[in-house]
């Protein structure tokens, strides 16, 4: 019974990575990358492609949020990748519309969303101890020791120690 429901705990784990294969794959078919994930007010986002001329080593991009910037060569070959920031004032969940002009006669254009702030600090994150933990500390030691006290009993008040 047991190795059926891990058994079907990772088909189902499976099935979820499967689904995300063609999203992933048709999110990449544009022409224009976004690095957004961090597209947050105060925030730079990078903006790269490589639908220009492969010759062309200067394009012009615009943002609706950031204003107006310079695409210059990338890292890779025939890519142009231009920087801008996002003002502070900026609502998060606004949509941002980009348009790309390069030579000779290139126009793209690509929307995102723009992200609220990441989290700061470990409480805010979710991660490592906050200001003060020694109440906290006492509290879970304290059900931790009861848990396992807990345990201890239910296993010597069964009849011969069985375990089944």
């Amino acid at each position: 019974m047991r190795y059926t429901h891990l058994g079907a705990g990772i088909g189902l784990a499976l099935g979820a990575l499967g689904l995300q294969i063609p999203a992933a794959a048709a999110a990449d078919d544009s022409d224009v990358r976004i690095d957004s994930w961090n597209a947050y007010p105060g925030s730079t986002v990078t903006v790269s492609t490589s639908a220009c001329d492969p010759d062309a080593d200067y394009g012009k991009g615009w943002s609706e949020v950031g204003g107006e910037f310079h695409l210059f060569e990338g890292d890779e070959e025939g890519e142009l990748t231009g920087r801008f920031r996002i003002p502070e004032g900026t609502r998060p969940g606004s949509s941002d519309t980009i348009t790309l002009k390069c030579p000779p006669l290139t126009k793209l254009t690509e929307t995102y969303q723009v992200t609220g702030r990441p989290p700061t600090g470990s409480v805010s994150a979710g991660f490592g101890p906050d200001e003060g933990t020694g109440t906290g500390l006492v509290l879970g030691g304290g059900l931790l020791v009861t848990a396992a006290a807990g345990g201890a009993v239910w296993l010597r008040r069964r009849p011969n120690g069985n375990r089944t």
